[in-house]
């Protein structure tokens, strides 16, 4: 059979093993050799792709001038990799004394140029010791990390105008904005327990703050994006964009320079229409990721909603004549910690009741619950039916109450919008979403009758 060792005895009860055996034996010590071949090619390439950046960087210095270039940063991952080798193979002492002395080496190299009239910053020292250690990975016998991490090397060196240009561009705020969502994305979620605890065994720590840091996370991107290409383009992509993570806000804020606007009112409005838009996408994504048993019947009531808004609003920037104005919709810090903690514990006290009122009213309780509260905050309505058990609420149920929460918050938009602008300069906007709000409407009496849905 093919692949079988193949032993026999001889004469003197003497296992003898056959040749196929040998060649399998030979074949398997070439496979190890190999591999040894691959991992320090491997290292040597690994050097070489972040020394071609570094070469082509510093390309118009005199020649002699580089410290280092592509063929030092090759021959120094490979230095890593043959340290690497040397230490699992031959001798953990002479592996040790050799890292010393390249990493000796770079230092007195490094320390040596920034004493110059035109000394250097860090970065190549910094980079040399990279390069030192993605070989060490490499000749580890991993080598798909070592190549990986060249790759986000020469990556980050590549783009140092960019990241440049993003520092001289970042404020306050958006430094803010960076640690509060670091916080509460990384220091928080590691240290909580996930396991079920407490009344009906509503709460656990970890998928509770999962979600906040999903939900601050849209909000984040939402910003990110904002700041990237909301100054470069204007109101309406502001505006398109800022309705990602708060369409309300974006519509107060487009009110209120629509009451004082004189000749850009349906860019203006455009950009309230389009802003709510965008939250029916953002409803629906939330509902796919967190609560997808909804997903099918709350999309075939928001989708005809969020059409209607999207055609408005592109009619409207069409017949405004400009595509664009060169004002920016002010937007606000999306994440601030003492709101995400009382989000938390609003979706907690909401699990909570939700098992309460299932035990006790079935799910008609759960229904009439998401509806209240949902009715305040969407996106905690959407969370507290993703944490239910499946099969808890009807599908059917669960997507309905949640599009008649989205109608309860585009009413809200069509008040604001109205009180806000006034009737005569903001009837474009409340025309904009008191339509979507009538197609939502409609749509949900459709769903509800076609369904034979029941609370």
């Amino acid at each position: 059979m093919p692949g079988r060792l193949s032993l026999r005895l001889d004469d003197d009860d003497k296992i003898r093993i056959s040749p196929r055996d040998d060649a399998l034996a030979m074949l398997t010590e070439f496979s190890g050799e190999w591999l040894i071949y691959r991992d320090l090619a491997i290292a040597l390439a690994a050097g070489l792709l972040i020394g071609v950046e570094r070469g082509w960087t510093m390309r118009d210095e005199n020649k002699g001038a580089r410290v280092a270039g592509i063929r030092t940063f090759g021959l120094i991952a490979g230095l890593g990799g043959l340290v690497a080798l040397i230490s699992q193979s031959l001798n953990l002492v002479i592996a040790a004394i050799l890292l010393t002395g390249v990493v000796a080496m770079l230092s007195i190299s490094h320390f040596k140029t920034i004493h110059e009239p035109d000394g250097r910053s860090i970065t190549n020292f910094v980079v040399s010791l990279l390069t030192l250690c993605l070989g060490l990975v490499a000749g580890s016998g991993y080598p798909a990390l070592a190549m990986a991490g060249a790759a986000i090397v020469t990556g980050l060196l590549s783009m140092r105008s960019e990241l440049h240009g993003l520092m001289r561009r970042l404020g306050p705020t958006d430094i803010n904005v960076m640690i509060r969502f670091a916080l509460i994305a990384l220091a928080v979620l590691p240290f909580l327990p996930d396991r079920d605890f407490g009344p009906y065994e509503a709460f656990n720590l970890q998928q509770l703050w999962f979600v906040v840091i999903l939900v601050t996370g849209l909000s984040f991107a939402g910003y990110v994006a904002n700041r990237i290409f909301g100054a470069a383009h204007g109101t309406v992509v502001t505006a398109v964009i800022g309705g990602a993570y708060s369409s309300t806000a974006v519509t107060a804020s487009l009110a209120q320079r629509l009451r004082g606007e004189e000749t850009a009112g349906r860019t203006l409005s455009a950009g309230i229409a389009l802003a709510s838009s965008v939250m029916y996408i953002r409803v629906l994504l939330l509902t796919f990721l967190l609560a997808r048993f909804a997903f099918v019947p709350l999309a075939m009531i928001l989708a005809p909603a969020a059409l209607v808004a999207a055609i408005i609003g592109l009619l409207l920037l069409r017949r405004s004549g400009a595509a664009r104005s060169d004002e920016s919709v002010e937007t606000r810090n999306p994440i601030r910690l003492l709101p995400a903690f009382f989000f938390a514990l609003t979706v907690a006290a909401m699990s909570l009741a939700a098992r309460w009122a299932e035990a006790k009213y079935g799910s008609s309780g759960i229904a009439y619950l998401v509806l209240i509260v949902g009715s305040f905050d969407v996106d905690a309505a959407i969370i507290t039916l993703g944490a239910l058990p499946e099969e808890t609420i009807m599908s059917d149920l669960a997507g309905f109450v949640l599009a008649m929460t989205v109608l309860a918050n585009m009413l809200f938009k069509t008040g604001v919008a109205g009180f806000t602008a006034g009737w005569k300069k903001g009837r474009a906007a409340v025309a904009a979403l008191a339509a979507s709000s009538l197609v939502l409407a409609i749509a949900g009496l459709v769903s509800f009758v076609a369904f034979d849905i029941r609370f």
